[in-house]
């Protein structure tokens, strides 16, 4: 009733998988606990030996065995959480942080805090001319908007941009501002993904302190701080009278609204980057105050898709595609202005490639060619709308895929 395909049958039986046809599967993914998902990809080898197979583990010692078993590639979703909650923490220096790579295109975000963009609007900007990068949108506390030339930049915005890795690297050096941060970011929270944003923090050569309530996660006295992140003291021990970056981490959600909603009591000032357990409660946490929000569910589907994506989509965001598709027999010869493709479909032409190579910042007045690809970003209804509006040729290889669905 929720518009799923669903099959019924046992995981663990190989009759399941040939009914379901598993050897024309696009990937097999699977996000049950350890021992179960070593029992799925080993059943699928049993039929299949070249199906992609993806699966999950919570324990690190798990890898190894479920790769045994056949998974081509096994995530481990604490780390790569904790790392994208990092990730999004002030970094020293306000470099750019790649999502992938399209048609030739480094996709990479970038958060303006820190920089000189900040109060100035894209157009005032001009990233074009001073590095080559296309600003393709903007992220401000989980709402992802087109670029506009009107749209102003704010502390907790951040830009998604596509560019040559040289011209992404021009804007590293343009907006890289070599500070060095003394004070280190508060960690509340210290299991696994609390310790993987450690990790990575450390990495990239930044302090951090955890916040642990249970004395047997306590690792390294340099780096945590035993107590109960709601007690005012036990923050002030931590830093929070000047740290830069609060990640909360813990595995209630109830809890992690409550303290988004104490730290920014405190500090309306400071960047709150937070866990959400349930998809539910990403919105109620960026009311509560986060400037940033991470779950296991974004966090893995978004993995998973790149996994096995074909080359010419890159997933950014839950539901934020980055696809190519070939001109349309309908358009060709016209320019883009006289499409007005962004009006009518919500996506937006980021890239044009021409007999293989891909060329940034399309000319809205130029004649598209035939036998040549559109880049293009968009959420899942534009992308439905424009492959409606402008149906690419019967021979596109553009290969879509929505829950429940397989559509080429």
């Amino acid at each position: 009733d929720r518009g799923y395909s669903v099959m019924l049958g046992a995981v663990d039986d190989p009759a399941t998988y040939r009914a379901v046809g598993v050897e024309r599967a696009a990937v097999v993914a699977s996000t049950l606990p350890d021992a179960r998902n070593s029992n799925v990809a080993f059943t699928v080898r049993e039929i299949s030996a070249d199906v992609p197979v993806v699966v999950t583990a919570n324990d690190p010692a798990a890898v190894d065995i479920l790769e045994l078993a056949g998974a081509n590639r096994v995530l481990r979703l604490g780390d790569m959480l904790g790392e994208t909650l990092a990730r999004r923490a002030l970094g020293p220096d306000a470099r750019s942080h790649p999502i992938g790579e399209v048609a030739g295109l480094v996709i990479a975000e970038a958060a303006v805090v820190g920089t000189a963009l900040v109060g100035h609007t894209i157009a005032e900007a001009d990233l074009r001319a001073r590095t080559g990068c296309n600003v393709i949108g903007v992220y401000l506390r989980g709402h992802f908007e087109l670029a506009r030339p009107d749209i102003a930049l704010e502390p907790s915005s951040v830009l998604i941009l596509a560019g040559t890795a040289e011209q992404i690297a021009a804007y590293d050096r343009a907006f890289e501002n070599g500070t060095r941060v003394d004070r280190p970011a508060i960690i509340i929270g210290g299991g696994r993904v609390g310790r993987a944003a450690g990790a990575s923090l450390a990495a990239s050569g930044l302090g951090y302190r955890i916040i642990e309530a249970r004395s047997d996660r306590v690792r390294d006295p340099q780096h945590y701080v035993e107590g109960d992140a709601a007690d005012l003291a036990v923050l002030e021990r931590a830093g929070i009278a000047d740290t830069q970056s609060v990640i909360i981490t813990t595995h209630d959600d109830d809890v992690n609204v409550y303290l988004t909603l104490y730290v920014r009591r405190l500090r309306p000032d400071v960047q709150v980057i937070s866990r959400a357990n349930l998809e539910r409660n990403v919105t109620t946490l960026y009311r509560a105050g986060a400037d940033s929000v991470g779950s296991y569910a974004s966090a893995g589907a978004t993995a998973i898709w790149n996994t096995f994506r074909a080359d010419d989509t890159l997933r950014v965001e839950e539901d934020l595609h980055v696809f190519t598709v070939p001109v349309p027999r309908a358009i060709v010869g016209r320019t883009l202005s006289d499409c007005d493709i962004r009006r009518r479909t919500g996506c937006n032409v980021i890239a044009l490639v021409i007999d293989g190579r891909t060329h940034g910042h399309p000319s809205a007045n130029e004649p598209l060619p035939a036998d040549s690809e559109l880049v293009i970003i968009g959420d899942i209804e534009a992308e439905d709308r424009f492959l409606t509006t402008f149906p690419p040729p019967k021979q596109s290889r553009l290969v879509r895929f929505r829950p429940g669905t397989t559509t080429g």
